[in-house]
């Protein structure tokens, strides 16, 4: 009886994928075994014809078998090429049929208290990378990240003297990184702490989530800047909190402007998102005296300080804070990649400890090899290095932008004194930027419409984001062109 031969065309590879054709073809075979589309004793096709069919090397189809049959799927017979194993690596997948769905609304009404569905969001699209006029903001300069060296600390991270560090389920965070972070990080900020002092959390925005949580659990007047970072607020109204917004001027919040009885400040003092403005001195000072004459807390959100290349920042409010009422969020996602989703949170040790229980009911810890693989590539000197690099690309970047907007309808609303990744721009009156925004992908450009930001998202606004952290010099001042042409269409 002849042996069922599997058809080669059943096999497909993902072209628009990253990922090495090798891995896909694997990762394909096993999809096949497992879903018994190639069942036990089925002959393979030849890696010759396979290799013709995908438009690979018969090399990459030759080494993908001879890993599948060292992980038991495929079976090498002299001369007659490979053949499915019999496995027992997982059951086989069956089709059923399945049972007549109820409207999902129905069964959900009364059990889900809101939806999340239709917050207001920063929306960027998910490919932006092949747009030829990216101004998004807060992604990687991949030209820049040295890949063979997180590579390296990431091999480093998973030999065996690091293996039972990471392997263990402990609510504890990585020493080194902790270490680095109190040693080098927070000193740039003028901070100074203790290791009960800080935690690890996954990105700036994780540590904002446990501060909101913490002070939500009894009835909390809170403040947030409009326009502002727009999760900030979307995660106090989620949490019951009674908050108001304070409009911010050329330098930040204003501390006379909070209303009596708040109880809770949330702020971007050294570098306000959006507008990119820097909080004064003097309104520091004003804000933490309010605060300790108030009973006021403030939770500091620092997220971009390391990208100063005009002058260096002020000192964080954290370093001013010597009633223990501030709360600091760091980040290391501006810098480095924001897939990397570490950041810290850093407080009193009483709240800190709060925090690190409210943590390991939610996620008990960052991974244990990423935490390490960061601390390496920090601790050797590579952040160090691509601060460094960032920094000059970024300035060269903003001159051109600042060049270019000069000759433009644009105006700059709001911008960093120290630097930063993005600039706050306005268009002429009556260019409502979420259809300007929309038009403009269609032309190969992306911005970030303004509205997500302001307490009322709903309203028309002329301002909008622009990032200049990924788009490639020399396509700056024909993306701005660009977006000047769509908005000379409104006039």
């Amino acid at each position: 009886m002849d042996k069922i031969r599997i058809a080669a065309e059943i096999f497909f590879l993902d072209r628009r994928s990253h990922r090495p054709l090798q891995s896909q073809i694997r990762e394909a075979v096993i999809a096949a075994v497992l879903s018994s589309q190639a069942q036990a004793g089925a002959v393979m096709p030849s890696s010759r014809k396979l290799a013709d069919h995908l438009g690979v090397a018969r090399m990459t189809v030759t080494l993908a078998f001879q890993e599948l049959v060292a992980q038991g799927y495929l079976i090498a017979v002299n001369r007659s090429g490979y053949i499915v194993a019999e496995t027992d690596v997982l059951p086989p997948v069956s089709i059923a049929t399945a049972p007549k769905a109820v409207e999902t609304s129905e069964v959900w009404k009364n059990a889900l208290s809101a939806s999340l569905t239709k917050r207001r969001r920063i929306v960027k699209p998910h490919n932006w990378r092949e747009y030829p006029y990216p101004f998004v903001f807060g992604q990687m300069d991949s030209p820049l990240f040295k890949h063979s060296a997180w590579r390296e600390c990431a091999r480093q991270a998973m030999g065996k003297r690091d293996f039972d560090d990471m392997a263990g389920d402990y609510a504890t965070d990585d020493p080194i990184l902790v270490n680095y972070v109190l040693s080098r990080m927070l000193p740039r900020r003028g901070i100074t702490a203790t290791p009960d002092q800080i935690l690890i959390t996954l990105g700036a925005q994780n540590a904002l989530w446990l501060a909101v949580e913490l002070l939500t659990r009894g009835p909390l007047k809170a403040v947030c800047e409009n326009p502002g970072y727009p999760d900030t607020l979307q995660a106090l109204r989620w949490c019951g909190a009674d908050v108001s917004t304070v409009t911010v001027d050329d330098h930040g919040l204003d501390p006379a402007k909070i209303p009596l009885g708040t109880q809770a400040v949330f702020i971007t003092p050294s570098h306000h998102a959006p507008t990119g403005a820097t909080m004064p001195r003097a309104r520091r000072e004003q804000l933490l005296a309010d605060a300790r004459a108030r009973d006021m807390v403030i939770v500091e959100d620092d997220y971009e300080f390391e990208m100063s290349f005009i002058e260096p920042p002020s000192p964080a409010l954290k370093a001013m804070d010597v009633d223990e009422r501030v709360l600091y969020a760091g980040s290391f996602s501006k810098a480095l990649f924001p897939g990397l989703r570490l950041g810290y949170l850093v407080g009193p040790a009483r709240v800190i400890a709060e925090a690190r229980e409210l943590r390991s009911l939610v996620l008990r810890h960052p991974p244990g090899h990423l935490q390490r693989t960061a601390a390496y590539f920090l601790s050797q000197g590579h952040y160090d290095l691509l601060i460094r690099d960032l920094r000059h690309q970024l300035g060269l970047r903003r001159k051109v932008i600042l060049d270019s907007l000069k000759e433009s309808s644009l105006t700059v609303a709001g911008a960093a004194q120290f630097g930063g990744s993005s600039l706050w721009v306005k268009a002429p009156d009556g260019v409502d930027t979420v259809k300007l925004a929309a038009t403009l992908l269609g032309d190969g450009v992306i911005i970030e419409p303004g509205a997500p930001f302001f307490e009322d998202d709903h309203q028309q606004t002329e301002y909008f984001r622009l990032g200049y952290s990924s788009i490639p010099v020399e396509r700056i001042r024909q993306g701005i062109d660009l977006i000047e042409a769509r908005i000379s269409e409104y006039k």
